[in-house]
């Protein structure tokens, strides 16, 4: 009997130690499972989603880009009074324990029980940043098991500063905001290092439920969570009852919950396509670059403002945004930097400043005006501004008119781009030539030319800016900088410099610079257009120093522009209805060209208001002469009409004007009014 008692033992026994050794081994097996397949502690837990800023020119924010909007700061700049209140909430035995605190999870378990439900969490500050590295949050004993191992992981690798700092870097504070730095913007508008005892302490509330203890959801639940807070510091004797008490009494000023959108939207979309192209949506939404733009935000909001105030709103049927729209760009030509750009109102994402490809109407004409004086045809140039005709291909006979539907006669260059002439402007593109003009249009940067098919750019419609495709405006607006930076092309660009989160310089742009024009050409030419403000079609945009510039209108009031130049700035204004057949009509007025001039100045004089006063550089190559204005020639003390007139040496005239000469036996005026009866005009006619 006594040995078939032993036997039952040693059986039992045998099946005790074997049943703990099968335990132990799976154990062992799946601990050596989790501990192989456990991602890196480098890679997951400091791996944490930083936000992606966008820098004005000054070094200003423009926008921030985030899944996570987390500001990472060091342990140093968090107030010692958060640190306490975070643990003494979260965890008060942090710098005692190895990570896992064995008494709180039992307690834990043992108020869960007794209330019947889940009322008290055990888990430590580590162990919540162990579980916050995980990329799922199922319910799965194997994850429970990868984050007790990450838990003595991290212990064991990082001091207690650095996974309290790491800690406070990473943990949910609603609305979107991660970290303490991020939520003491969000909540009250400061950074953390300037937080009170009462601020901090509310902040650490939040951390057990973002949901219900957010002061934007629940001032009331939010202040009561503090009270629990300071109370529990007050029992950890980390501040006295009476510190408690007067930051009970403090009163919460929230800085209010702002709109995600940026300071200037359609410049940051712009910018956003390329950042997104090029390093890919985890590094533009979490890697914590840093982009300095050529944007300045002081010229935008000038832009915003001049725009917005200057246009009506009317809801036009089938178009879901407001109209009219339109867009502003401002280039500072000399470095290519886009200082300003407005691609619209509202909130589609079309971005009329780079996208729309519209009819420039007269806004076409320097293309023509630089060819010419670029082949010798200067301002006091006479053209005979009279009806003419052009036998088209299709049989048909085109007659072009001028705005007012008048002829003026012989008239010169100069008076012809002040007065936006038409027909002078038809009559140069024909001598000239088309296909000359569209060469000189591309190397200025147009692309939108089309010169095959069966529709086409190359008819003298051209001169008119009848074209195919149209225009948009950055292109117009860097080829007219060309003329205010001495016939030097420098591409148009929105980035200077992305660096990565620890400030390594990922790329340093460079712009692509070229002489396209004769600087005396530019110079010429600006003049010319000089005049289109000080005395032209453009008064409205006079901002009383030197600029340039030319207006466009097209055919039926569909489209209007305005771009002009400062030696330092260029700046095209577009306006029209996004559905191209409808006319600008409002409150019975025909809208155009003088209300894009009349933006463009409104918003020039501020921008330049301050500023020193500067001159358009004049070549050397470049002299005066005083000239007849009627027949274009040097002018003798009959001429009753004599101006001062600019010449690139050589072009200058050479004989006296010979409409007001007296001739023996005929008298004055031989020529009689008309200028065109004289064979050595450089005239063009019919």
């Amino acid at each position: 009997m006594g040995k078939i008692r032993i036997t039952i033992k040693r059986v039992l026994l045998g099946m005790v130690i074997f049943v703990f050794c099968v335990c132990f081994g799976a154990g062992i097996g799946i601990l050596a499972g989790a501990l192989s397949t456990a991602p890196s502690l480098d890679d997951v837990v400091f791996d944490q989603n930083k936000t992606t800023y966008i820098y004005d020119i000054n070094g200003e924010v423009i926008a921030r880009l985030y899944r996570e909007n987390r500001i990472p700061v060091s342990l140093d700049e968090i107030p010692l009074d958060l640190q306490k209140a975070v643990i003494a909430i979260e965890d008060d035995h942090f710098y005692e324990h190895n990570g896992i605190n064995f008494k709180a999870i039992l307690r834990a378990i043992y108020v869960d029980l007794r209330e019947g439900r889940k009322a008290q969490g055990g888990s430590t500050i580590t162990m919540q940043l162990a579980r916050n590295a995980f990329l799922t949050l199922e319910k799965h004993w194997s994850r429970k098991l990868n984050e007790l191992i990450w838990t003595i992981q991290i212990e064991r690798k990082f001091t207690k500063d650095e996974i309290l700092e790491t800690y406070l870097n990473e943990i949910y504070m609603g609305h979107s905001a991660y970290g303490m730095e991020a939520a003491a913007q969000v909540y009250f508008g400061k950074h953390v290092q300037d937080l009170t005892l009462a601020e901090s302490a509310l902040l650490a509330g939040i951390i057990q439920i973002p949901g219900v203890h957010s002061p934007y959801l629940s001032m009331e639940n939010a202040l009561k969570r503090r009270a629990v807070v300071l109370n529990r510091m007050v029992e950890l004797n980390m501040i006295t009852p009476e510190q408690a008490e007067q930051a009970k009494a403090e009163e919460i000023k929230l800085a209010g919950l702002k709109p995600r959108v940026s300071k200037a939207p359609y410049f940051v979309d712009y910018i956003l396509q390329y950042l997104l192209d090029k390093y890919g949506e985890e590094q533009v939404y979490g890697g914590g670059l840093k982009v300095y733009t050529t944007l300045d935000l002081s010229m935008q909001q000038m832009a915003e403002e001049a725009f917005l105030a200057n246009l009506p709103e009317k809801q036009i049927e089938g178009l879901d945004v407001v109209q009219p729209q339109g867009a502003i760009i401002t280039i500072e030509p000399a470095t290519g930097h886009i200082k300003a750009m407005v691609g619209g109102r509202g909130t589609d994402k079309f971005n009329r400043a780079v996208q729309a490809k519209r009819q420039p109407g007269s806004a076409m004409k320097p293309f023509i005006y630089v060819a010419a004086i670029d082949r010798g045809i200067t301002p006091a140039t006479i053209i005979d501004d009279a009806p003419v005709e052009y036998h088209l291909p299709n049989g048909d006979i085109w007659r072009p008119e001028n705005y007012n539907r008048e002829f003026r006669g012989p008239v010169t260059l100069r008076a012809a781009v002040e007065d936006s002439l038409n027909v002078p402007a038809v009559k140069l593109l024909d001598q000239v030539g088309v296909r000359t003009v569209i060469e000189y249009a591309k190397k200025m940067g147009i692309t939108t030319l089309v010169e095959r098919g069966t529709k086409n750019d190359v008819n003298l419609a051209l001169a008119l800016g009848g074209l195919t495709q149209g225009v948009t405006p950055m292109e117009m607006a860097s080829a007219y900088g060309i003329l205010a930076n001495q016939g030097i092309w420098v591409e148009p660009h929105a980035i200077i410099r992305v660096t990565d989160s620890k400030g390594h310089v990922l790329e340093e742009y460079l712009p692509e610079r070229k002489i396209v024009l004769n600087e005396a050409t530019a110079y010429v030419v600006t003049d010319m257009l000089r005049g289109v403000i000080e005395r032209g079609t453009a008064t409205v945009a006079n901002i009383g120093r030197p600029a340039a510039g030319k207006t466009g209108t097209a055919d039926d009031f569909t489209n209007a522009w305005f771009i002009g130049y400062t030696p330092d700035l260029v700046t095209a204004v577009y306006i029209g209805i996004d559905r191209q057949s409808e006319q600008m009509i409002f409150d019975g007025v025909r809208w155009g060209s003088y209300q894009a001039a009349r933006i463009w100045g409104n918003y020039m004089r501020k921008v330049v208001a301050g500023t020193p006063i500067k001159n358009f550089e004049r070549p050397k190559n470049i002299q005066n002469a005083t000239i007849c204005a009627e027949s274009g020639q040097l002018a003798t003390e009959n001429c009753t009409k004599v101006r001062s007139e600019i010449f690139i040496t050589g072009t200058e005239p050479k004989e006296y004007c010979t409409l007001h000469t007296y001739q023996p036996n005929r008298g004055w005026n031989f020529f009689g009014t008309n200028p065109t009866a004289n064979p050595g005009f450089w005239f063009f006619g019919n």
